[in-house]
């Protein structure tokens, strides 16, 4: 059995989920609220794995969910990034707030 506890994994887990609150909730630019919403779910991938370990039934299932999660976030990541690409063209700005109306 490993040495760490669930605790770290939990408290890792929880620090980088709030790291990536905070940037998602107070930073501008977009590019920033995208890594942030990985960071997010690089908590949840933690928190699969975690549980999935050191679970009542230890098993495989969690770690199939975080492969799942990372997935997503792949896609997500590519298609925020060519909808980004796109708006800074139109706009040649990445700023969010900048970003609400659909005028040119």
């Amino acid at each position: 059995m490993s040495g760490v506890p669930i605790s770290a994994y939990l408290t890792l887990a929880l620090v980088l989920f709030c790291i990536g609150l905070y940037g998602a909730l107070t930073k501008r630019n977009t590019v920033i609220v995208l890594i942030s919403i990985e960071l997010m779910l690089n908590a949840v991938n933690i928190n699969l794995v975690a549980f999935s370990k050191f679970g009542m039934i230890p098993s495989i299932t969690g770690q199939v969910f975080a492969l799942f999660t990372i997935a997503v976030a792949a896609a997500e990541a590519a298609v925020g990034l060519a909808i980004l690409i796109a708006l800074y063209r139109n706009r040649k700005t990445v700023n969010i707030d900048e970003m609400d109306t659909m005028k040119n």
